[in-house]
């Protein structure tokens, strides 16, 4: 079995946890705003996610016991995973103090 799925899994929704709230907040004032916080919730659900699948690649290299990998990649898997929970948590937050403004107007 091909673990690297894994890692273009975790890019992918890694990607896609930061585009979501982007286009969230970029969307017109004048359309429904109804779906903003389940944008928020699905792009906090998926940057989960992608932080599990790296996880599971790990765990995998562990299994293989192939411990060179291991340690070449795990500061930078710390390092983005890191990265990508700060930066989705703050679009997150911009776009709830967003649309917490624009439903004040």
């Amino acid at each position: 079995m091909d673990y690297g799925w894994l890692n273009l899994g975790s890019l992918l929704l890694g990607l896609i946890a930061w585009l979501l709230p982007v286009v969230n907040m970029m969307r017109n004032k004048k359309q429904s705003q109804k779906k903003w916080m389940l944008l928020s919730f699905v792009s906090m659900i998926a940057c989960a996610t992608s932080i599990c699948f790296q996880i599971f690649y790990n765990y995998h290299l562990v299994m293989i016991e192939d411990w060179s990998a291991l340690m070449d990649t795990i500061g930078a898997v710390a390092l983005a995973s890191s990265v990508l929970l700060i930066v989705t948590i703050m679009l997150n937050a911009l776009t709830i103090i967003s649309f917490r403004e624009r439903s004040v107007r």
